[in-house]
């Protein structure tokens, strides 16, 4: 089992997605950005938000990687705003209530 801010902090992007996501996820908010990325309806909670965002980017980053004509940067960098955003989040709520674990 690995923590899942530990996950989250062992992501290597290049640092210009990097640079770009942190600049959003100073005015991120979820309510607004989850339903685009996730569909609307009910917002999951913290944890598996982040692990379905997390599966999300993977595919992303894959598509960078073999340099498919799919690929925008724009929703890889909205998919890494929202990582960062939520990993905040969890982060807060964790230092009150201890670490999530996934399996």
């Amino acid at each position: 089992m690995l923590d899942l801010l530990t996950q989250i902090a062992t992501l290597r992007r290049p640092r210009l997605l990097i640079r770009a996501a942190r600049i959003g996820a100073q005015s991120y908010r979820r309510e607004a950005r989850l339903p685009r990325l996730l569909g609307y309806g009910v917002t999951p909670r913290l944890g598996p938000t982040l692990t379905k965002l997390m599966a999300l980017e993977a595919e992303m980053n894959e598509k960078r990687e073999n340099g498919d004509a799919g690929y925008s940067i724009a929703a890889h960098v909205d998919l890494l705003i929202a990582i960062m955003g939520e990993s905040q989040l969890l982060r807060a709520q964790t230092q009150k209530a201890g670490p999530v674990l996934i399996t």
